[in-house]
């Protein structure tokens, strides 16, 4: 069979189950089993796939179906700009915290040295990525989850910055290590009465540890801010992202605890995404 008639079925069988990025996320799934890159797919149409690859392919495209991520099927996404190993233990990145990279590079331009750290380290997306920006940075994760501690450390000896970074399994409110100039952190922060409404691609494959933040979706940030009081040095930054509707209720956290609000920034669809705040 030739590549241009295996995507062309997998495109059709997308597009029946409401996947919009059919033709896309077949090229994708199609360069990984053939192990070239997207742009080989493209503009080899009439190359030959192997039985066995064939076979693979459906199956992914069978996942793919159901609404399973292409990040999880493929095991990797980009973030910021560098690639990530991904599992179905973490939460994918997304573009939108591409932002906290964004406001900590440019509040810390001036700033040679830094020591900070990430609270829900994840994939280690955001604080590898700023990590990889700035060379005499200092960075230290944490994470409830042993699996993400485990893939965060993987990720931090692929881009090269293991000697720069600690990670730890611990919760949040558990961890006592250290001051630091600047914390960040991307928490649970959706009601969890609205989990339900979620599309199908997030509430049925990533993990609900990394989505849930309780009742009025603040319990995980409460945590965040009440720690980071205790963590942060006096006029050090904390930047958290919170959902759409949350910038009243965190900042009335936020100032109970000390902190004094600097700027609230807007995601790529003009909707509040975090909040800049510090230490006073």
């Amino acid at each position: 069979m030739k590549l241009e008639t295996a995507i062309k079925i997998a495109t059709t069988d997308l597009n029946k189950n409401k996947i919009d990025s059919s033709i896309l996320d077949t090229e994708i799934l199609m360069s990984k089993v053939i192990n070239r890159d997207r742009g080989f797919v493209i503009l080899n149409p009439k190359e030959d796939i192997k039985e066995n690859n064939y076979s693979y392919f459906r199956k992914l495209v069978h996942e793919r179906a159901k609404g399973k991520p292409i990040a999880y099927l493929i095991g990797k996404k980009h973030f910021w700009k560098y690639e990530f190993d991904i599992t179905e233990d973490v939460l994918i990145p997304r573009p939108d915290t591409e932002i906290i990279v964004e406001q900590v590079l440019n509040i810390f331009k001036n700033k040679n040295k830094i020591n900070f750290l990430d609270i829900g380290v994840g994939s280690g997306c955001i604080l590898l990525s700023i990590l990889k920006e700035k060379k005499n940075y200092s960075g230290t994760g944490i994470d409830k989850s042993s699996k993400c501690v485990k893939l965060s450390k993987i990720n931090a000896n692929k881009l090269g910055v293991k000697n720069r970074v600690k990670i730890f399994k611990s919760d949040v409110d558990n961890f006592n290590l250290g001051k630091y100039d600047l914390i960040i952190s991307n928490p649970p922060y959706i009601k969890k009465l609205d989990l339900k409404y979620l599309d199908r691609d997030v509430i049925n494959f990533e993990p609900k540890l990394a989505l849930d933040g309780g009742l009025e979706g603040i319990s995980e940030i409460r945590k965040v801010i009440n720690k980071s009081s205790e963590l942060i040095k006096k006029k050090g930054k904390l930047i958290l992202e919170i959902a759409f509707d949350q910038k009243n209720e965190v900042k009335k956290l936020l100032n109970y605890k000390g902190f004094y609000i600097n700027n609230v920034v807007k995601d790529f669809a003009k909707n509040d995404r975090c909040i800049i705040s510090t230490k006073i």
